[in-house]
């Protein structure tokens, strides 16, 4: 499949020192079934220190289409439910912010 065919999720995160290691956690067994989802490509996490205390935590995962994502999202979601993990209740809990969306490549020429 082409790039310019292909979606990012792109999730970026503000998270709280104390927080950085059990969040960090969470993403990367996320990331264990998305990996795992048809029509998922490939992804990378990224850090960077935002300031004082609080770090930037952002995810990549490059996909085929919309529809796998959605897909995926479905999977992710039950399977929070069914260890009874609530990713909202967390983010509030441990103060981590988001800013999460999907991109398409630009073609440049």
């Amino acid at each position: 499949m082409s790039n310019k065919m292909a979606l990012y999720r792109v999730d970026k995160f503000s998270v709280p020192q104390a927080a950085r290691e059990e969040f960090l956690q969470r993403i990367c067994d996320t990331h264990q079934v998305l990996r795992r989802q048809p029509g998922f490509i490939r992804d990378v996490l990224l850090e960077q220190v935002e300031g004082p205390g609080r770090f930037n935590i952002v995810t990549i995962a490059e996909w085929e289409s919309q529809e796998a994502i959605d897909a995926a999202r479905t999977v992710v979601m039950e399977a929070h439910a069914k260890s009874g993990f609530s990713p909202q209740e967390t983010m509030a809990r441990l103060g981590v912010e988001a800013d999460i969306a999907n991109y398409r490549p630009v073609d440049v020429k």
